[in-house]
């Protein structure tokens, strides 16, 4: 009874931190919109060269070392050995992150020389009291997982993301109106960064009731490193992906632009035109990121029962969804991405690299949950590494096609090396299990859906670029055709699939806020019973 209470508390518990983890992912994507619309493109370039450098460690400590803390305190034997794994825990990210601080402080004009820009030194000093904060924010959130008390912890998170928003882009705004420059602007948007990580620690130490009094068990210091070494890495290594290809660009793209000949500034602005593909891949895999999210514990709880053949209706599933949405959304920006360009940052500048850009969608919509599938499995080593070969290709394919193609190159890249870690991430899945995901029918229904998108969008964009929406202003105009095209290809391309049935009303009840569709799915079979 009591493992039934467990399970059930378990399950209302990630199903509160994926509503807070959309609530996280959307205020981290839309904010950067209004951040480009005050600061430019330049401006945003300039935050964009630093922001990689903190986001790593922000995801590998708050959410990688929390899954490993709550991983280790859930399996402890007494409340004194979980003190003793908590206090370990905390002097070792403690460690870690006073070292990281000195590093960043320290090195700060090497890392501004070495992306091309000494001005960016005051920037990578304030992003670096991030680092130590992290200690606190990690362990506490560990702690709460580890019991099943997943309010707190989806509260600390909406309220540390809303926190860090409100001040980077009120701050910002402040800076600008008053004519400071590009790069206070910039040092404002850390300053965020900074106050939103601390009030997440305020927030959980709210929480927090427990006495640390008492006798701490003796527990193996090496043991527990290891462990939290190990499993916070893996854990987060598949949402570090982008921001390590970011890191890989904001070493690369703007000191070979300058390379090839252009100005500083013009460097800039192209470098901030090519980050504006940031924002639209991160609202394109909110869907696959939400699943990765719910999947793992359904999967790490089925996996251990009769050779994991339990665990397999929710994997099939989770491709076919993530494939499902990820394939709509990438096809979709891809139709409507000029006019997108135009509504969210004034111009349509780079639109065609941020179309290339775009496609990686796709690539990480199958990314991220196949490697949360094979986390919750317990299969974490290959998929790891798999991550690690994609980034050293990103290097290596920034070098050959950003000199050739600049900005455009960069985004092929980005694409060449997320086909690699797909390619080999199924190959890997194959072998753990050897299970067809999805029929024939359901690529072919897929393949019909899409050509409709683009049989209907396509003609209504241009219909409303010469003749509908003329009378208004550029970026008026470009967001209506936006608005209206996504509306119209959304409608279409699910209108095929909620017909052809290619996913059963069972299968979409399996997914977190899948019941409005079954229900939509019933309403149009009996339609057609009629």
């Amino acid at each position: 009874m009591a493992q039934q209470w467990n399970m059930k508390t378990f399950m209302k518990g990630a199903s509160i931190l994926t509503i807070s983890a959309i609530i996280v992912k959307i205020l981290g994507a839309v904010y950067r919109v209004p951040f480009q619309n005050l600061v430019g493109d330049k401006g945003f370039y300039i935050y964009q060269q630093v922001y990689p450098f903190i986001g790593i460690f922000i995801i590998w400590t708050s959410y990688g070392f929390a899954v490993a803390v709550s991983k280790l305190l859930a399996g402890s034997k007494s409340p004194g050995e979980s003190k003793a794994m908590m206090r370990i825990a905390f002097i070792y990210l403690l460690f870690i992150s006073v070292t990281f601080f000195i590093i960043l402080m320290r090195f700060a004009p090497f890392f501004a020389e070495a992306m091309g820009d000494p001005q960016l030194v005051t920037l990578l000093r304030v992003g670096a009291y991030i680092v130590l904060i992290m200690p606190a924010l990690a362990v506490l959130k560990g702690a709460f997982q580890s019991e099943g008390q997943m309010i707190p912890v989806a509260v600390s998170n909406v309220g540390e993301q809303a926190s860090r928003v409100a001040v980077i882009l009120i701050g910002t705004w402040l800076v600008v109106s008053r004519g400071g420059s590009l790069y206070k602007a910039g040092e404002m948007a850390m300053w965020g960064a900074v106050v939103g990580e601390a009030a997440g620690v305020l927030i959980l130490a709210f929480y927090f009731r427990h006495e640390f009094k008492g006798t701490f068990e003796k527990v193996k210091v090496w043991v527990v490193v290891k462990e939290l070494t190990i499993v916070s890495l893996s854990v987060s290594a598949s949402s570090l992906i982008l921001l390590l290809f970011q890191l890989v660009d904001s070493f690369t793209v703007y000191n070979t632009l300058l390379a090839t000949g252009l100005t500083e500034n013009a460097a800039m602005a192209l470098k901030g035109v090519y980050d504006r593909g940031q924002p639209l891949v991160q609202m394109g895999i909110l869907i696959a990121s939400t699943l990765a999210l719910a999947i793992v514990p359904l999967i790490a709880h089925h996996a251990v029962k009769k050779s994991g053949r339990d665990a397999v209706p929710f994997v099939r599933v989770t491709y076919r969804t993530a494939f499902l949405f990820g394939w709509g959304a990438t096809v979709g920006l891809v139709l409507v991405l000029p006019y997108v360009n135009e509504m969210l940052f004034e111009t349509q500048s780079g639109s065609f690299a941020l179309i290339i850009f775009s496609l990686q969608i796709f690539w990480l919509s199958l990314i991220l949950p196949i490697t949360a599938i094979l986390q919750g499995a317990g299969k974490i080593k290959i998929p790891t590494l798999l991550l690690i070969s994609g980034v050293i290709i990103k290097v290596i394919a920034n070098g050959y096609f950003v000199p050739l193609y600049g900005i455009t190159g960069a985004a092929i890249a980005g694409n060449l090396a997320f086909v690699v870690i797909t390619i080999g991430l199924i190959i890997y899945f194959k072998k753990v299990w050897s299970i067809q995901l999805a029929p024939i029918r359901f690529y072919g229904w897929l393949l019909v859906a899409t050509l409709l998108m683009v049989i209907i969008v396509y003609p209504w964009m241009l219909i409303g670029d010469a003749v509908i929406f003329v009378r208004y202003s550029p970026r008026i105009s470009a967001s209506l055709i936006a608005l209206t095209s996504a509306a119209i290809g959304a409608t279409s391309f699910l209108y095929v699939i909620l017909k052809s049935r290619i996913m059963s009303e069972k299968e979409w009840y399996l997914l977190p806020f899948g019941k409005r569709l079954a229900i939509l799915q019933l309403r149009l079979s009996k339609r057609k019973g009629e």
